[in-house]
């Protein structure tokens, strides 16, 4: 194999190397805004949530501490 013919090689083998890299953060940046996307929609769901459970009345059930132990005690 001549000199230039090895060359040659070394920059195809190069662009091959390249081009599954280009594809491979491709694909990295599909995920990674996936991910986002889906990070997003459940910061919102938790904001309802909390929001939800902030706004609910305390319960007309006595603590444990208040409560009368049972007859068998």
């Amino acid at each position: 194999m001549t000199e230039l013919e090895q060359l040659k090689a070394r920059i195809d083998e190069l662009e091959m190397k390249q081009a599954f890299q280009e594809q491979t953060i491709d694909d990295l940046n599909e995920a990674l805004t996936a991910q986002q996307f889906l990070i997003d929609k459940m910061q919102t769901q938790m904001k309802f949530m909390v929001g939800k459970v902030k706004g609910m009345e305390p319960s007309n059930m006595a603590s444990e501490s208040e409560e009368t132990p049972p007859p068998h005690y």
